[in-house]
């Protein structure tokens, strides 16, 4: 390689480290003169690399958007967080294929030296089972539904997808995920009502590239939101408890995103929780060591009722006295 193209590699490399450099340091960087830098900004620009550059005292040059793709110029510690990084990924619901294939593409170029390390790295680290809260399999996301999703709130735009066969509008906020699953916290602007809607449900439309001026979430917190509202409409099933006992008490026992605990009186309250499974919360709700009847569903109470009768069993050691 020359010296010319090593030098337009390494200033690449600087330009993408930060955002902004004057010419004399990037010349001190590179050990050559001011004028050697401009030659070389040229050079880039002639490439379509698009090179912004400001005059004056404060001036100097930052890496602009769009023309080419500059090459991802990483260091050996870089690059071996982004191989570990990418090969974790590919255990992420909805973006197992674009990860692999990231990873095959990086594992092409990684240096020889480097190779033993990401070997061992990923090799002898394993990862636990990372959904071992229901017995319903891992929803797929497709990638193209987070990249609509994430582009309509950079963009700061109203939000247009179908739900389940129902067509919604949202002023779109946030992307979360959480137990390998996806979330759009995102507020309707009808109703003026925040919500958090899956992103395996939601099936986008065309954009709308109608701008919205954003608002706080209650709260302040867009996290904090999005558990408690996971907890009421987040979940494929959903259950309506009355709990022998006050709120507090059943707030100490349950995780903000298990349900949403509501007071009746001094003795006695309300739980509305959800899964994706009625299994997953008749296997739940006895955990809470408290006394509790089923508003709803009745499908959840004969399942109770068949629950009740197998663990009967067990304590008789396999059989039920006539």
């Amino acid at each position: 390689m020359s010296d010319t193209a090593a030098r337009l590699l390494a200033m690449l490399s600087l330009l993408q480290a930060r955002p902004d450099w004057t010419g004399a340091e990037l010349a001190e960087r590179l050990g050559v003169s001011t004028r050697t830098i401009r030659n070389d900004i040229d050079r880039l620009r002639e490439l379509d690399y698009p090179v912004d550059a400001t005059r004056g005292a404060a001036g100097g040059y930052r890496l602009g958007a769009g023309g080419k793709l500059p090459p991802l110029l990483l260091d050996d510690e870089e690059a071996v967080a982004v191989a570990v990084g990418l090969r974790a990924a590919t255990g992420i619901a909805g973006t197992e294929l674009s990860s692999a294939r990231a990873l095959a593409k990086l594992e092409q170029v990684l240096p020889a030296h480097l190779r033993p390390t990401v070997d061992a790295l990923t090799n002898t680290v394993d990862r636990a089972p990372e959904n071992v809260g229901t017995d319903a399999p891992d929803p797929e996301v497709d990638p193209q539904v987070l990249t609509a999703i994430a582009t309509a709130i950079h963009d700061v735009e109203w939000f247009r997808f179908v739900d389940r066969g129902t067509a919604r509008l949202v002023e779109p906020y946030r992307l979360l995920s959480w137990q390998r699953r996806w979330y759009l916290v995102a507020r309707e602007p009808e109703s003026g009502e925040w919500v958090t809607v899956r992103a395996d449900w939601i099936e986008p439309k065309i954009p709308t590239r109608r701008r919205f001026s954003p608002l706080p979430v209650p709260g302040g917190d867009y996290t904090v939101f999005a558990m408690r509202s996971i907890a009421a409409s987040g979940w494929n099933v959903h259950a309506r408890l009355r709990i022998d006992a006050p709120a507090e008490a059943v707030l100490d026992r349950i995780n903000p995103a298990v349900g949403v605990v509501e007071s009746v009186d001094d003795r006695t309250s309300v739980l509305v929780t959800g899964a994706d499974s009625l299994d997953t919360v008749a296997a739940y709700i006895g955990m809470l060591n408290m006394d509790f009847t089923v508003e709803s569903p009745a499908e959840l109470r004969e399942l109770l009722r068949i629950y009740s009768e197998r663990y009967a069993r067990a304590a008789a050691g396999g059989r039920l006295e006539p």
